[in-house]
């Protein structure tokens, strides 16, 4: 059936096409951050544990978001692993790094979707899409706060 919200079928596939990105990062994103808090060991363990534990519990509720928002623009949201790691700009983790070593790259994750977020704005704005602005705009603030404070850790 026809969408007729008042964005045009080219536009909502790239706004489409644009929020599988944020969603792949924001779910290679989860993963990594619940591997980190199973693992993480060392003098600030029970900090870490708890925080990364607020961190993915955050980014799980978000995926579910962002996949909705896909499906409401008349798209399929990715939700393979395959998927995912075809569009996701955050590497993964196979390892088991120090603590310090997780909350870089966990702060350079938080970045990363903060940056594709960023990228896909344009088009919902051109689109007037404010649907989408509002998701990205609330994203960007999630992740640029969580950068900070896992900046704050290792200075």
């Amino acid at each position: 059936m026809k969408i007729k919200t008042g964005i045009p079928d080219k536009e909502r596939k790239t706004i489409a096409e644009g929020l599988a990105r944020v969603l792949a990062d924001t779910y290679t994103l989860y993963l990594k951050t619940h591997g980190f808090h199973w693992n993480v060991t060392g003098p600030m363990f029970q900090t870490l544990h708890t925080m990364f534990e607020q961190q993915y519990t955050e980014l799980w509720t978000a995926t579910d978001l962002i996949a909705e928002r896909i499906r409401a623009l008349g798209a399929w949201a990715p939700g393979s692993y395959a998927d995912f790691a075809e569009r996701s700009a955050i590497e993964e983790e196979r390892g088991v790094p120090a603590a310090t070593k997780m909350i870089k790259q966990l702060l350079d994750g938080h970045e990363t979707v903060a940056r594709t977020a960023r990228e896909v704005f344009p088009d919902a704005e051109r689109s007037g899409d404010q649907p989408t602005m509002d998701l990205l705009t609330a994203r960007m603030q999630v992740h640029e706060k969580t950068a900070w404070m896992l900046r704050s850790l290792l200075q």
